[in-house]
């Protein structure tokens, strides 16, 4: 088998076999197919694109790439949920402990946050002591103890799908569906859960722009899962304004116990309740979403679910104190209003700017190698569809660094925009995809 063949017949618009995609990814990682041979057939499945049968096995592939975890030691349904990245997106925080709160195991591996996009890794480590890094034994042994742990993404999950996307992100072939679904799957079928559920976002803050193209996406996804043995479901969410109104790593944890005491913002709470449904349906916990989103509001009602996020602290080596007290969480001293330029409504925000600003003050990574700073941030005032005057406070901007607080303030005002009339309201959950 010669991969200039496997190039050849991609371009001509052939579907590849399974054993060819399967001789294809071992032989990238194992380095035995040079980058530039990789590149072209990138290029040539951006092209032509890839069936079914070829995604799902370029998924299994790369899954198969290395090591796969085995959850068989904990008890029950293993549930999972999974992000495509947005702005302010602290759902799993606030998910996480819900859930386990009413037995369903959650057992879950996270990421970084690179770029504008948190993560939630990044976010727990708000927590002073708190550890991500577990052997596979605490791992185990904390989710069968207290029904939860959450833990850092290890480079032996789907090594090929890391080497993959460092090459689509260079060559311009990041933004083909089959390569975005398998990319995604092929992580979270490593990562050993019974039931998946995916927040798939859509709007100027998204990877997804287009909503027809994010519901593509999810219905992809749900398909590769239900294949592979999962129990799936997807939610298509809206992004084109952040996801409740903080954004950086402290005064995300900060709004998420807010949220767990039930204070929570409505669109912060919609798409956590909605996930959430699905979660306790896939896992056998709740007969109809009804009865699921009952148990769930319940759960913050009884404070059932901030004592979850507390014992996770705690068990993750944290002080279990600071989950009831945000207030002692480290938040940047200096504060920074931006105010409104002229009377109307906020017809609409430029949500990725919003992030972009972020991480001007240090709360984002340019490269995996950045050094982020947890205490900056941003508190939204006004999102779109609010009434203002001129000088109205749009958002304060929570920064250690005066020259990065005036650039990212100026990135600020010009993310907001205006509008005479009172602009349409966008839903939040945007459709549901099951198997």
């Amino acid at each position: 088998m010669r991969m200039y063949d496997l190039i050849e017949k991609k371009k001509e618009g052939f579907p590849l076999s399974t054993q060819e995609i399967r001789w294809m990814i071992d032989g990238y990682t194992r380095e035995l197919i040079p980058d530039y041979q990789m590149s072209a057939m990138l290029m040539a499945i951006c092209f032509c694109g890839m069936n079914e049968q070829e995604t799902y096995d370029l998924t299994l592939a790369m899954r198969d790439s290395g090591k796969i975890m085995d959850l068989s030691g904990i008890r029950g349904i293993k549930a999972d949920k999974h992000s495509t990245g947005g702005v302010g997106d602290k759902t799993t925080l606030i998910l996480a402990p819900l859930v386990a709160s009413l037995g369903v195991p959650v057992a879950k591996m996270s990421g970084r946050g690179l770029g504008h996009t948190g993560g939630t890794i990044d976010k727990l480590e708000c927590f002073p002591g708190f550890q991500t890094a577990l052997t596979m034994e605490e791992f185990t042994e904390n989710v069968n103890t207290i029904g939860i742990a959450i833990a850092g993404q290890t480079a032996e999950l789907a090594p090929a799908d890391k080497k993959l996307y460092a090459l689509r992100d260079v060559t311009a072939t990041v933004s083909q569906l089959s390569l975005i679904a398998s990319s995604i799957m092929s992580k979270k079928l490593a990562c050993g859960s019974d039931a998946v559920v995916l927040d798939v976002k859509t709007g100027n803050g998204a990877f997804m722009k287009k909503e027809e193209d994010a519901v593509a996406l999810a219905k992809e996804m749900v398909r590769i899962g239900t294949m592979a043995g999962k129990k799936m479901a997807a939610v298509v969410t809206d992004m084109s304004q952040p996801l409740g109104n903080m954004v950086g790593n402290s005064l995300e944890v900060m709004e998420a116990i807010e949220a767990l005491k039930g204070n929570g913002p409505k669109d912060l709470m919609e798409d956590v309740y909605t996930l959430g449904q699905y979660m306790l349906l896939l896992s056998g916990c709740a007969e109809d979403t009804d009865e699921a989103k009952d148990k769930l509001k319940n759960a913050i009602d009884t404070g059932k679910a901030i004592d979850k996020l507390a014992e996770l602290v705690e068990a993750q080596g944290g002080s279990r104190e600071f989950a009831y007290e945000p207030a002692r969480l480290a938040v940047a001293e200096k504060k920074i209003a931006v105010t409104a330029k002229e009377d109307g409504y906020i017809s609409r925000m430029d949500t990725a700017e919003i992030g972009t600003a972020c991480m001007v003050l240090g709360g984002g990574r340019e490269t995996k190698q950045s050094v982020i700073d947890l205490s900056v941030g941003i508190e939204l005032k006004k999102k779109t569809g609010s009434s203002v005057r001129r000088g109205d406070t749009l958002a304060y901007l929570y920064t250690n660094d005066d020259k990065k607080g005036a650039d990212a303030k100026r990135i600020v005002e010009c993310a907001y925009h205006y509008s005479t009339d009172m602009p349409s309201k966008t839903d939040t959950i945007r459709g549901v995809i099951t198997e």
